[in-house]
């Protein structure tokens, strides 16, 4: 799945963190992807894309899963 992609596809390590400081982690250590800030079950589309990285936070901006590219 995301080990099709190049570059560092995972960020367990931005879990409870701020959703937004999580996304300029994301972006500057995979510059090739663009990391989206979504609240936690909000309905998403199904197709895997290498240059995206959904943050989903809680309503508190906090993440809660760990963000992967797809």
């Amino acid at each position: 799945m995301s080990s099709e992609c190049a570059g560092k596809n995972s960020w367990p390590e931005l879990v409870r963190t701020n959703g937004d400081y999580a996304a300029s982690v994301i972006e500057r250590e995979n510059p090739s992807v663009d990391a989206v800030v979504i609240l936690d079950g909000t309905p998403v589309t199904a197709d895997f894309r290498c240059d995206r990285v959904r943050v989903r936070v809680d309503r508190n901006r906090i993440v809660v899963k760990t963000p992967v590219a797809g």
